[in-house]
């Protein structure tokens, strides 16, 4: 062979490695971004869970403060005792509504990072796990 075919056989193998390294890394990198989301996944269920027990746990406390309302009312309670079952009562209601509003925020984590788990699968060969 020519010494301008060696050269351009030489050249072609440079950059068919050069093409090819890249890929490679990014295949690696597609296996730790699913495992990633796979975690943040798994994180999001803890996080929905823990939500939904907070919140049976202030509806569980809010329905106690309304009964303790109504019967300082039915006993005739002093208006300071009442005033404190009515500002029991707010506050339960708040927690209750700023615990909805983490249930709310932790599903839309959860549906981003599925859009992600899809995003990352998509783009990987090979069947998915």
């Amino acid at each position: 062979m020519k010494l301008n075919q060696w050269i351009l056989l030489g050249s072609l193998g440079v950059s068919i490695v050069a093409i090819q390294t890249p890929l490679l890394a990014q295949v690696g990198e597609g296996a730790a971004d699913v495992r990633e989301d796979r975690g943040d996944l798994r994180q999001d269920r803890r996080d929905i869970r823990g939500d939904r027990r907070d919140i049976r746990g202030d509806r569980r406390d809010l329905r106690g403060d309304r009964q303790d309302l109504r019967r300082d009312i039915r006993s005739g309670a002093g208006p300071g005792e009442i005033a404190q079952d009515r500002r029991d009562v707010r506050q339960d209601g708040r927690d209750l509504r700023e615990d909805h509003r983490d249930l709310r925020q932790d599903r839309q984590d959860r549906r981003e990072d599925r859009r992600d788990l899809r995003h990352d699968m998509a783009g990987r060969r090979g069947p998915a796990r």
